[in-house]
């Protein structure tokens, strides 16, 4: 017996890093070009004239520069970052949830749900695991999604992809550096992913009461993942502004001091106030609904498929 469950927690494991990684490279092809436009927004200096308007204004300005290819400039790293973000997302939801469920509430059956607070919980736990293997990855997306920003240095050709951008910062900053912005990373995963599969799970359980029902069809899915997502991105934007400017920095060289999250936050705030903080926000909810409404579908639909 012992065996066969063993057996079943590996499959079901085994499908949900699967299954979270395909969802989620499905939700950042979707998103990417509104994530380049958020981080060049948040990129922005506050001590001198703002280069974007606002979002459209930002879009229209990168489509005349770089086109359409231009907006897609450094999915790469995003799309492993993406697909080790949801599958570590959905593996270590799960696994909190069965550790939750064995050891607090061990007289609930294997189909009754959780309650909301110990879901959020979960999330919670899942998203702060995940800012650890995401930091390095939105450390180099981030580079890439702001190249265009600057004039080629004299005598560049071509600017540099991932691999060389790994290698400057390795060579400036040792493996340290790849984590430079991970509190804001922390921050924004901790309480993003709670809200993340706390509205999801609030929004789905309302519409399986209103229906009387045990299960969802895929348009309650699709709207279930878009309040998850708008959710997500409401909670903590101010911590990802910071992130993205720590990461989208110069690589300077060896032993430059590096301006920590509350130093560069604080002084976001006195050039920029709470307006600096929140610049993109907007489109990142707008861009974020279907994303993450695409996610929570691809996803479930293939759990069911495998069943």
């Amino acid at each position: 017996m012992k065996e066969a469950d063993s057996s079943s927690s590996v499959n079901t494991a085994m499908k949900d890093i699967a299954f979270g990684s395909l969802a989620g490279m499905m939700g950042k092809v979707l998103e990417y070009p509104f994530d380049t436009v958020k981080v060049r927004l948040q990129s922005q200096p506050e001590d001198r004239p703002l280069r974007y308007r606002g979002p459209i204004d930002c879009f229209a300005q990168s489509l005349r520069q770089d086109g359409l290819r231009g907006m897609y400039r450094g999915i790469s790293s995003p799309l492993v970052g993406a697909a080790a973000e949801n599958s570590c997302l959905f593996f270590s939801y799960n696994l909190a949830q069965s550790f939750t469920r064995r050891n607090f509430y061990s007289e609930l059956g294997p189909k009754d749900d959780l309650p909301l607070l110990a879901l959020v919980t979960c999330g919670a736990a899942s998203g702060s695991f995940a800012s650890f293997i995401l930091t390095p990855i939105e450390l180099i997306k981030c580079k890439m999604q702001v190249q265009s920003m600057t004039a080629l240095a004299p005598g560049d050709h071509k600017r540099p992809g991932p691999f060389a951008l790994i290698g400057e910062v390795h060579r400036t900053y040792g493996l340290r550096g790849f984590w430079n912005g991970q509190m804001g990373t922390f921050l924004r995963e901790t309480g993003g992913s709670a809200a993340w599969f706390g509205a999801y799970e609030y929004v789905s359980a309302a519409l399986r009461r209103r229906r009387n029902t045990d299960t969802l069809n895929a348009g309650e899915m699709m709207l279930s993942g878009a309040a998850a997502g708008v959710s997500y991105n409401l909670i903590l934007f101010p911590a990802d502004s910071v992130k993205s400017r720590m990461q989208t920095e110069a690589i300077g060289t060896a032993g430059d001091r590096v301006k920590g999250f509350w130093e560069v936050g604080s002084g976001m705030y006195r050039n920029g106030g709470f307006k600096a903080l929140y610049r993109g926000c907007g489109i990142t909810c707008f861009r974020s609904a279907p994303s993450s409404a695409l996610i929570f579908l691809s996803y479930e639909k293939m759990k069911e498929w495998s069943r």
